[in-house]
Formats: structure tokens, sequence, C-alpha cells
């Protein structure tokens, strides 16, 4: 009987490793889709059955008193560090949409989309047709 319980314990165990490698949730490395350099670390949570961003940390530690003069509504001149760049985002299967992302550097919101892709965070801000998706790396 110990045995069985045992043999039934393993494949469940997996599948609670499977499940949690595929959470958004936890710390992100944001990587720039132009240069390859890494830019920042975002924390992903989860409040009220939606998905949020928040930047904890920059790779430029000259930037780290930086404010964000150009973005709008409640997060103009706030602190770049702590500043919340993903909101309301929404679980669509594999996919979480319906939310926006912001640029601290330019100020723009974008409607946003995010999936996970062999281990990595596909974050793909838009307007209508245009689009630029960034790749963010799990931090360890």
């Amino acid at each position: 009987m110990r045995s069985e319980r045992t043999l039934l314990l393993f494949p469940l165990l997996g599948l609670c490793g499977i499940l949690q490698a595929q959470s958004i949730l936890g710390r992100w490395t944001t990587v720039d889709d132009k240069t390859g350099k890494p830019r920042s670390v975002v924390e992903v949570t989860e409040r009220g059955g939606k998905i949020y961003g928040r930047i904890v940390d920059l790779y430029d530690k000259s930037k780290l008193q930086k404010l964000c003069d150009l973005c709008p509504d409640d997060r103009n001149n706030q602190p770049v560090v702590g500043l919340e760049i993903i909101r309301d985002m929404e679980q669509d299967d594999d996919e979480w949409e319906d939310g926006t992302i912001l640029d601290p550097e330019s100020g723009k919101v974008y409607d946003c989309k995010l999936w996970l892709e062999d281990g990595t965070l596909q974050v793909r801000g838009y307007v209508a047709f245009l689009y630029r998706t960034q790749t963010w790396v799990r931090q360890r």
C-alpha cells in the first residue's frame, strides 16, 4: 500500500513542476530587442485575477533615480524603479491579453499580449496591426 502511494506521488510532483514552469508569475529580465542587452527586471504578479508587472531593478545603475516624466496618468513623474508597466492582463488559454504595457522611455501606452515560448516570456506591445515583441528571460 505504501509503495502504491509513493508511485502515485511522483507523477503528481512532476505535474506540479510542469505547472510551475508554465506560470508567467515571477521575475523576468527584460532584453532590448534591438541590442540584445538586458535592461531591467520586471516582477510579474497576479492581483484580482489579472496580471501586472512592475520594474524592480535596472541594469544601468545610473538610471536608478530616473523619473518617468513622459508617463501618462498616475505614473507621471513616478520613479521608474517600482513603476507598474503592465496592467490588467487577462488569461485566454495560453496567452494573456486585453491589458496594456507602458514604455517608460517614451511614455507611450500600448495594448499588450503575453505568452510563454520555450521557457521565455514573449511580450508584445501593439497598436492596431503594428507591433513589437520582446523576449524576456526568467530570473533564476
